[in-house]
């Protein structure tokens, strides 16, 4: 057996592949089977089938027909695939060898990388089609010391992905070539390699060895991960592909974040159609969003853990990627919306030392630093740890706006024995400033006598003008696994959040048209407090033919609210077109307002994602909660303590008629059993919702993917605000929203990126005793449009060198319930330049190139939030 560094050279007769093939491979006809197989001479044939972009539709006129007739119809001529009948993974005194069997051997490519504990190998024009067991997955579970698991699986129609999974770090491995046994994936343990230097993420192919024309070359070549992400755990709680999840499930990676140089939530998620900004300022900390048409900002979590207060603060410079869940989530994660759930997935330690530096500057006096350090603390590398930290000072276009940002995130992984994991993660965040009201629609959005109100305008006091809100997370989460088949896994976390404000704040315009009336906000305290714990294990198993994925568990919470706030309507008006500020209250009278409130929830959950065959998946799942609210009305000691108990049921089926293709159909249930906002308290009845989706997901080549997706919600004892009351809330019955939602991602050629979608979103209110049937909902736009792309030359003396554009349109909305008000339409265009070489990287984002002037979102009929004029960001990072 000889040792081959960078390129192997096999023989072209009786190779044995090493390293996995993806896709299966399947017959294109109307009238004929989608996988056909022939015996001939005790060998199996299968007849390819291509991608979507490879299909030759029937011909219409006799040019066609003949032009058809010379390409043989059972495989593409450009290109053949190599089937992989066998895999082995064999134990050795250094660790394991993975052995990919084939009987055909042509040119083939090997693009590697590292990423995380994962060492990933893609090799394409080529399926797994084993033997024996599933003919196109390939799983070895704990192989030998030191290798968590080995995975080989058809990652699209003609591309297989070997996956190595390390302990404490990324395996070593080396290629090597037998002539008798064929391609050999040579496996070190990270415990073996301990003192050898590990493998880089990026590696250039070597001179290739000596070989005679009777020998293919297979070029082991470095791979940077790019927007299309193919696994999410949010749906399923498992590693499950999004391709085989009959929901609508959406990836924004680290790449997109870092391209457009994202800093809050609110500004990821304009890449995910469906998505808008629900009712605040996107300069503020607050996660106001809504998904599908409703409300979802309490439907945020933390690495797959719900977490109430993110809806306050969340998103840091700590945020690997964010992942969005379509439709209702109740029988994974309890009480929450029917729109949609918000994943925010952190950044882990890392086996390997990593240091990364960034600074930023930008319009406003934008002023922004960031450290990322990660890397192991002993030599056995089974205590990790990561640390972020970023502090930013920010002004606006708004007068007198300012606000400062601040995050520390440290965490810490352990390896206790071979089978179990235990990662400890904390941080906190601070967030303080200038609140921002916006300025009412008259004058702005509405016609005004006086003339159109300056978007810059600030409607509040300079001198008494001032929020907190801070949060501290502290938990963990243990992993162990008993077998290869079956784990268990046990998250914790305690979210600490507390706001202070000093504020005056805006109500109406008098009849005049230029006078505000406002009133004044002392010492508000606001504390909630959350405790959540999850407990369930993953289990894989077989009933004859038929695969098992199993997640059972049960899931424990309480959320505590104590607020208090003295409240005046009556402060000091303001010319809003000749304004004068000082504080300067006309007879003040304070309402102290109080409110304690308690929910807790305990649910059971159990789902079971079956295979029933290769290309048909079922996915049933079912929850039982029972909830309870104890409230504590202000001044008046009424202790009311009331139970609910709900059943949410989730079904689902996948059919994928051809590999790339998988359509499937939804329904689902959601319940919610809301908490006091701190202006109103909890509802007495816990809101409803239903759901049914259907859609279709495409692999339109092995690094684009798209989503089409069709849904049907209802929602019902929904709070919204009471018209006559601004500090309370009332139950408007019944709304729905129909839509249709559109979603691609991914990489169009070599360096050229895009994440685009379209959002068309019908909510109305179905039922209610207070506003006309018929009515849109706020802040909901029927048509939505996102696209951003971006390009990276890829070779000579410009490498590096790379260009980004999008493009954001939003169509006319509601301003509030009554529709007495719109918001227009709007169009905005962003662009970049970024430069990379090596570890450094420089980039300049352009926001509102245009300097359009529009309106991202109303709060009421009072208060209209302006956008961000034209805007510059300058970025640089170091990574050593």
């Amino acid at each position: 057996m000889s040792k081959i560094e960078g390129w192997i050279v096999l023989p072209k007769q009786n190779s044995w592949l090493v390293l996995g093939l993806i896709g299966y491979i399947f017959s294109f006809a109307v009238s004929q089977p989608v996988l056909a197989q022939v015996e001939s001479d005790n060998q199996k044939l299968t007849t390819y089938i291509p991608h979507l972009n490879e299909v030759r539709f029937p011909a219409t006129n006799i040019e066609g027909l003949l032009s058809q007739s010379s390409t043989p119809t059972n495989r593409p001529s450009q290109e053949k695939v190599t089937q992989v009948t066998g895999v082995q993974a064999n134990p050795t005194d250094k660790g394991v060898e993975v052995i990919l069997q084939t009987t055909q051997g042509e040119q083939l490519q090997i693009s590697d990388r590292s990423q995380g504990n994962n060492y990933i190998a893609d090799i394409p024009n080529a399926q797994l089609r084993l033997s024996t067991g599933d003919a196109f997955t390939f799983s070895s579970q704990q192989p030998v010391e030191g290798i968590t698991e080995i995975t080989v699986i058809n990652l699209d129609a003609n591309t297989i992905r070997v996956t190595v999974t390390g302990e404490a770090g990324v395996p070593t491995v080396e290629l090597l070539d037998s002539p008798n046994e064929g391609l050999i994936f040579g496996i070190t343990t990270t415990a073996t390699s301990a003192q050898q230097p590990q493998q880089p993420e990026q590696e250039q192919p070597s001179q290739p060895s000596a070989a005679d024309d009777e020998s293919i070359e297979i070029v082991v070549t470095g791979e940077q991960d790019g927007y299309r992400v193919p696994n999410a755990s949010v749906g399923t709680r498992t590693d499950t592909p999004l391709r085989d999840i009959p929901q609508s499930i959406q990836v924004i990676p680290q790449e997109v974040i870092q391209d457009q140089q994202a800093t809050r939530l609110v500004e990821v998620l304009k890449n995910a159609p469906g998505v808008v900004l629900g009712g605040r300022s996107p300069r503020d900390p607050l996660n106001i969003i809504n998904i599908r048409g409703f409300n979802a900002s309490s439907d945020i979590l933390i690495n797959g853990l719900p977490d109430p207060t993110a809806s306050e603060i969340a998103f840091g410079s700590n945020i690997e990627r964010v992942e969005v869940l379509k439709g209702p989530a109740s029988v994974l994660f309890g009480q929450g919306g029917l729109g949609g759930r918000i994943n925010l997935v952190t950044k882990q330690p890392l086996p390997d030392p990593f240091y990364s530096v960034k600074a930023s500057a930008g319009s406003y006096n934008l002023y922004r630093g960031a450290i990322d350090l990660s890397g192991p603390l002993n030599e056995s590398k089974t205590v990790l740890y990561r640390l972020n930290a970023s502090a930013q000072t920010r002004e606006s276009f708004i007068d007198f706006y300012e606000h400062r940002d601040y995050l520390i995130a440290p965490s810490l992984a352990f390896k206790l024995g071979d089978k179990t994991k235990l990662t400890l993660a904390t941080e906190y965040l601070l967030s303080e400033g200038t609140y921002d009201f916006g300025i009412p629609p008259r004058g702005s959005v509405l016609p005004n006598p006086n003339g159109r109100i300056p978007r810059n305008r600030f409607v509040s006091e300079p001198d008494f003008n001032q929020v907190s809100n801070e949060v501290f997370r502290i938990g963990y989460d243990l992993e162990h696994r008993f077998s290869e088949d079956w784990q268990a896994r046990s998250v914790f976390r305690t979210s600490l959040f507390r706001l202070r404000r000093d504020t005056v704040f805006p109500l109406a315009l008098q009849s005049d048209g230029r006078t505000l009336n406002r009133g004044q906000e002392d010492d508000t305290e606001y504390n909630a407090n959350t405790y959540n714990l999850d407990n369930y294990i993953v289990g894989n198993f077989a009933t004859g033919s038929i695969k098992h994925q199993l997640v059972a568990g049960f899931n424990l919470r309480r959320t505590d609210i104590d607020y208090k706030s003295n409240l005046s309507l009556n402060y000091a008006p303001l010319d809003i077109f000749n304004p004068v500020y000082g504080r300067t209250p006309i007879n003040p009278t304070f309402t102290p307002q109080a409110n304690k409130d308690r929910v807790q929830q305990f649910g059971i959950y159990l789902q079971d994602q079956i295979t029933l065959a290769e290309n048909l998946k079922l996915l049933l799942g079912g929850r039982f909660d029972i909830a309870n609210q104890k409230y504590q009305e202000p001044f008046e000691q009424i202790d009311d303590f009331k139970q609910t108990e709900a059943f949410s049921p989730r079904f689902g089926i996948v059919y994928q008629p051809i590999q790339p293709i998988s359509l499937y159909a939804s329904y689902s249930r959601s319940f919610n059993y809301s908490t006091s906002s701190g202006f109103a308290p909890a509802e007495t009845d816990p809101e409803r919702g239903t759901q049914y989706e259907i859609g279709i997901k495409a692999d339109l080549t092995d690094q684009l993917a798209a989503t089409l997706a069709f849904y049907d919600l209802t929602r019902s004892n929904l709070p919204t605000p009471d018209p006559n009351n601004p500090n309370r809330s009332i139950l408007v019955g019944e709304q729905r929203s129909r839509g249709i939602e559109f979603d691609v991602s991914g990489e169009i050629l070599p360096g050229w990126n895009i994440i685009a979608g379209y959002a068309f979103t019908d909510a109305e209110i179905t039922e209610d005793n207070d506003f006309p049937v018929g009515n849109q909902l706020s802040n909901v736009p029927k048509h939505a449009l996102n696209l951003w792309t971006t390009y990276e030359i890829q070779s000579g003396s410009l490498e590096g060198l790379g260009f980004g554009l999008g493009v954001f349109y939003y169509g006319d909305r509601q301003g509030e319930l009554g529709n007495t008000f719109t918001l227009p339409g709007y169009t905005r265009t962003d662009a970049a330049i970024f430069y990379e070489r090596d570890n450094f990287r420089a980039s300049l984002n352009i926001q509102n190139l245009f300097d359009v002037d529009y309106f991202v979102s109303a709060q009421n009929i009072n208060r209209v939030i302006p956008g961000d004029p034209l805007t510059f960001v300058g970025t640089i990072s170091w990574e050593f």
